[in-house]
């Protein structure tokens, strides 16, 4: 059985009066059950130049390096590797035509992703210099 786990550490805050540390650690399973994931996409990368939606994973594909059809529930990572500079050059995310939020320069973002017809990640840049993104899927 694979087991491929995913930590998430928020340490030494000062936002309230006291200091706060929160770890947790998770292992990586498939839907519906305790079995461990057992593949991936391995980690890609993508530039754009565009302000218009881009789809960074396409749960319909059926070939290629971007194929995604197999992938009927996961866990994805993305990352904009972009600095963060001014706070003016983010990436905003959809699932399909919902908008989820904002990664600016730096920011990353996991959640769990269920694939199939009409379930796509897609991003919208916000400026027309290269943004740059790394991202993957654990399933």
């Amino acid at each position: 059985m694979a087991t491929t786990t995913a930590t998430i550490t928020l340490a030494s805050s000062d936002m309230m009066d006291n200091n706060i540390s929160i770890s947790n650690t998770t292992t990586l399973t498939d839907a519906g059950n305790d079995t461990g994931v057992t593949k991936t996409t391995g980690l890609g990368r993508v530039t754009t130049s565009s302000i218009s939606n881009v789809v960074l994973l396409d749960s319909g594909a059926t070939g290629g390096t971007e194929a995604q059809s197999a992938v009927t529930s996961g866990k994805v990572f993305i990352q904009n590797l972009n600095a963060r500079v001014d706070g003016t050059k983010y990436v905003t995310l959809f699932m399909n035509t919902v908008e989820v939020g904002r990664l600016y320069g730096g920011d990353w973002a996991f959640f769990p992703w269920e694939g199939g017809a009409g379930k796509d990640v897609k991003i919208k840049p916000s400026s027309t210099t290269d943004t740059t993104l790394e991202y993957c899927v654990f399933y």
